[in-house]
């Protein structure tokens, strides 16, 4: 890992520690930060979580000031107490502003893929929400096909310019859709707000069979985001997706939007997901956060992240079966009887699609989390969306 240190510049605890400095159980008092020497680790004792700041601004659209996000999150989060069970979690420090912004995403697609090849969890902070396709990137030579999710107000895609557009927060979409080589299996969209998104952004999300959540369908019933969310192997969240009552460090911040606590059950449904390998929390600006609130509540979040992370069921199913109860359903004039499967650990459920129509005795099949109400859907004699996107995709 002694490698990664040339990306990085060390930060300063005693900055954000109180004069007494912080208590045993504080997370300031947990974390292995990069101070003077990079940390290293054994492969026994290889940490679980790293913390990854990022100071870059230049595309974040008219919210310059991004890239001061990392340590006025760190501020509040090194205050915060560890849960009841034990941690081992590393800062790595801030990754400084490249010459060029490309320098930028090279040293995050580098990062993020030597973390997630050792299994490690990165949590990015700061800078503008295109480095989500830094972070897409870090995947490409793991040579399998990946599920995003999104969490925004917007869709961040450029439909007039479409295959020639500038990479920045609007557009990096774009790039990730439109990236050869393609290991972008789906794409999940949550909480965006319809009046923010154009009618041919939704009709193309459609044609490609990828997912989108509006805000409204998921207002004050966030289990319906759990399942999007446990699918997806990286998240990117846009702090731009909180009110502004709630978050008001964003230049773009909009009166509608979630709540905090939900912004923070998603976070630890993303935590507690088997599947999710990075996450990345970006668009939170300093500028506009004259009291600090949203970057107690970006702490929070991360918090509640690293909460999910350590209470994480490992029940995403494979074995051993007797953990598990299968539902099979047939649907009228279908060829496909549907196979569904609930974890006896977690109530969490799952539907599994087959590839290609397969009705070999070993048959294949991509298994998607869903809802309970999916299950109910099928026992009514209707197809869930879910199954049938899916299937479309891997035709």
């Amino acid at each position: 890992m002694s490698s990664l240190s040339v990306f990085f510049s060390p930060i300063s605890i005693t900055g954000f520690a109180p004069e007494h400095g912080f208590l045993s159980s504080q997370l300031g008092n947990v974390i292995q930060a990069y101070e003077t020497d990079f940390p290293v680790w054994e492969e026994s004792k290889q940490p679980q979580l790293a913390i990854v700041g990022v100071e870059e601004d230049r595309a974040s659209m008219n919210n310059n000031g991004t890239d001061r996000a990392p340590d006025a999150v760190r501020k509040h989060l090194y205050a915060l107490y560890q849960g009841d069970y034990k941690m081992n979690i590393v800062d790595l420090g801030n990754i400084k502003a490249g010459n060029t912004i490309q320098d930028t995403y090279i040293a995050l697609k580098s990062v993020v893929e030597e973390l997630v090849k050792e299994n490690i969890i990165p949590i990015i902070i700061g800078g503008g929400q295109d480095l989500t396709y830094a972070q897409y990137l870090g995947y490409q030579n793991l040579e399998r096909k990946i599920e995003l999710a999104i969490i925004d107000a917007r869709f961040d895609l450029d439909q007039e310019n479409a295959d020639n557009v500038r990479l920045n927060s609007r557009s990096y979409v774009n790039h990730i859709i439109l990236h050869q080589p393609d290991y972008l299996f789906n794409l999940n969209a949550i909480a965006y707000q319809t009046y923010l998104v154009s009618k041919e952004s939704i009709n193309m999300y459609d044609k490609l069979f990828f997912n989108a959540t509006r805000l409204g369908m998921i207002a004050g019933k966030m289990d319906q985001s759990e399942p999007l969310i446990r699918a997806a192997d990286l998240i990117s969240f846009d702090i731009g997706a909180i009110r502004a009552s709630e978050a008001p460090g964003n230049a773009n911040a909009m009166p509608n939007g979630l709540y905090g606590d939900e912004a923070c059950q998603l976070a630890r449904y993303a935590g507690m997901s088997d599947k999710c390998s990075s996450i990345g929390f970006y668009e939170f600006n300093p500028t506009f956060d004259p009291m600090e609130q949203t970057a107690m509540l970006v702490s929070q979040m991360i918090w509640c992240f690293i909460d999910g992370y350590y209470n994480r069921k490992q029940d995403t199913p494979l074995y051993p079966k007797s953990s598990y109860i299968i539902y099979r359903t047939t649907l009228e004039n279908e060829e496909h009887e549907l196979v569904f499967v609930k974890s006896k650990k977690s109530d969490r459920w799952w539907i599994q699609v087959p590839y290609f129509g397969s009705k070999s005795v070993n048959e294949r099949y991509y298994l998607v989390p869903c809802r309970y109400e999916d299950y109910q859907l099928a026992v009514s004699g209707e197809m869930p969306d879910l199954w049938w996107k899916t299937h479309q995709k891997l035709q």
